[in-house]
């Protein structure tokens, strides 16, 4: 499958879980999960030490999250990046989206080991529609110059 095609796929249901989400509302982590449920989405975010994130239901790992969750997005530290990622392949989740700065050498090799379609190397903002604010403009230059995934 292309990269655009999983990164449609992806994105199609409006659900799915994050790893890695913040309360501090100025990290990456509270981006995703704040922008994300605005856009419409059905957020299961996964933090070890949150019980709650603005009134919803924090798990505290992605074994722990409800069955129904099928994609996974994390946006963790490097050190514990591919700890989720074997996670998610004992949960059975098999289409994880591991944000730009997340990912380390092993990672692909870890998805592809464990059968798990996996999304790297692209900023989850530029594609969840409606593209808003400076993700717009950087979707924009990217299509100018082909840098967008096929």
């Amino acid at each position: 499958m292309s990269k655009k095609q999983s990164i449609t796929e992806f994105l199609a249901p409006k659900k799915l879980a994050i790893a890695g989400v913040s309360a501090n509302t100025k990290k990456f982590g509270y981006a995703i999960f704040n922008e994300l449920r605005q856009k419409g989405y059905d957020i299961c975010p996964i933090h070890p030490s949150l019980e709650e994130l603005e009134g919803v239901k924090c798990y505290k790992s992605v074994i722990d999250i409800p069955t129904d969750y099928e994609k996974l997005f994390i946006v963790t530290p490097k050190d514990v990046t591919n700890e989720i990622l074997k996670q998610a392949s004992e949960k059975g989740i098999k289409h994880v989206w591991v944000q730009q700065t997340s990912g380390t050498k092993e990672t692909n090799h870890i998805a592809k080991e464990k059968g798990i379609e996996l999304i790297d190397k692209e900023c989850i903002f530029m594609f969840a529609e409606p593209v808003k604010s400076i993700h717009k403009f950087h979707k924009a230059i990217w299509k100018l110059f082909g840098l967008l995934p096929k």
